[in-house]
């Protein structure tokens, strides 16, 4: 038997055990969105970084006012009090402070990082070691990271965790809740839940943008190989300390992945809870589609080294399983490999042998875009989460995503590729240059 007989049905066997863990993600999201959670024993610091006005701003942060918590903390902080989102952060605060169960609500300035320009080492472009709203800048972490620190360093002895939302989510009413009940297992170290990108407007790059952002959130389950998510993620403020994130922190670009990291290294888990799985609208364009491919797996291969290799080898995997087979289905055909000379199992052909591959690879990708779809679509419709508006742009986004499932590996393929080159990124209007996990040099405006 030649021996891409052995390599087809090793690719089909591959396929199928895949598949298989899929669909078990797929029933653990369904299992547990559903799960009521009442567990206000932790006293929790919800913090939430803001830089500009985001989709559906007012309606973002309205929901994090009206959790069903009752034993939490509200801080927003934003880099300089010119920021847009600081007079409609205050604004809210008067509108909702009422109505909220926060205990206390604070909109906090951190002060902007900003560049030092006799520095030589960075021809001008590092950080300046500056005073700002009370804190020094840093010379190594984001403006995300140094907005979060200096709530971090704020907090009191009676904080037993720190939540983390970002201002382009929409969240449910017990979103904390969710959030906050696996912590009370000591293997729990963080949990998390993600992002579904709702379009915006209903352009094709954002309606791809939501249908390849839904086949990572697909990876997501029961499982130690899940990575935190920064913009809906929980961790109890002695772990974090015991784990040394702060003072990692302060020397990163990445808030979710060197918490996974470092959560991952004292042999913890970091728990998905579907219930957390959140809306973000968002509108882009072609060029702003690859742009933020590039950037999350090129901080991805920075900070997840195995994370990223993961993704490129099963990216690389499907691409070859699917495009490849048809090549070769069509090439053994037009080059007569279906000769009695060809050795064959059971009458199975080289051209019938990777068309079989095509086939199943094809239909298994099929069967993931159906299966995430509905597995998000009973996930929103819960509470009535969205407006009639938000469920035409989510089917929108369906159909796209099911008619095109077989392009969205070769994309994301693309994305890890262009990830190689490089370290240089623009992340809400700052550029960063990652030099390793520890060092990140900021590039200013």
């Amino acid at each position: 038997m030649a021996w891409y007989y052995y390599i087809a049905l090793a690719a089909i066997l591959i396929r199928l055990l895949l598949l298989m863990l899929d669909y078990r993600n797929y029933r653990y999201a369904l299992a547990k969105y559903k799960r009521p959670r009442s567990w206000h024993a932790l006293r929790v610091a919800l913090i939430v970084p803001c830089k500009g006005i985001d989709s559906d701003f007012h309606k973002n942060i309205t929901s994090l006012f009206n959790q069903d918590y009752e034993n939490y903390l509200l801080w927003f902080v934003v880099g300089d009090k010119q920021d847009p989102a600081y007079n409609e952060l205050c604004k809210l605060k008067d509108q909702q402070s009422k109505s909220s169960k926060a205990h206390d609500i604070k909109i906090m300035v951190a002060g902007s990082v900003r560049r030092e320009t006799s520095d030589p080492r960075f021809r001008g472009d590092r950080l300046a070691p500056a005073k700002a709203g009370g804190r020094e800048t840093s010379t190594a972490c984001s403006q995300k990271i140094h907005n979060l620190l200096y709530c971090y360093e704020r907090i009191g002895d009676d904080i037993d965790v720190l939540a983390f939302a970002d201002s382009d989510i929409c969240v449910r009413s017990d979103w904390l809740n969710q959030l906050v009940w696996p912590l009370r297992q000591d293997k729990i170290g963080a949990s998390s839940g993600y992002r579904w990108f709702i379009p915006e407007k209903n352009n094709l790059a954002s309606l791809v943008l939501s249908a390849v952002n839904g086949t990572i959130a697909q990876l997501l389950g029961n499982t130690r190989l899940n990575e935190a998510w920064g913009g809906s993620m929980a961790i109890r403020v002695d772990n974090f300390r015991r784990l040394g994130l702060d003072k990692i922190w302060p020397k990163t670009l990445s808030d979710d992945l060197s918490l996974s990291q470092a959560v991952k290294k004292a042999d913890m888990k970091v728990q998905f809870v579907p219930a957390c799985l959140a809306a973000s609208h968002e509108s882009t364009t072609w060029r702003g589609l690859f742009e933020f491919g590039r950037r999350q797996f090129l901080i991805t291969r920075v900070y997840s080294f195995g994370t990223w290799l993961l993704g490129l080898t099963g990216s690389l995997f499907s691409v070859l399983g699917l495009w490849g087979g048809a090549a070769l289905a069509i090439y053994a055909k037009v080059v007569g490999w279906d000769s009695p000379n060809q050795g064959f199992i059971g009458g199975l052909k080289p051209t019938l042998l990777f068309t079989t591959v095509f086939i199943v690879f094809l239909a298994v990708l099929f069967i993931k875009a159906v299966t995430r779809q509905n597995m998000i679509s009973k996930l929103f419709k819960y509470e009535n989460r969205l407006s009639s508006i938000e469920y035409r742009a989510l089917r929108a986004a369906m159909v796209i995503d099911i008619l095109a499932f077989g392009l969205w590996p070769l994309l994301l393929f693309i994305f890890i590729i262009s990830s190689t080159f490089g370290r240089t990124i623009c992340w809400r209007g700052i550029r960063y240059k990652l030099i390793s996990p520890t060092e990140t040099v900021v590039l200013g405006d």
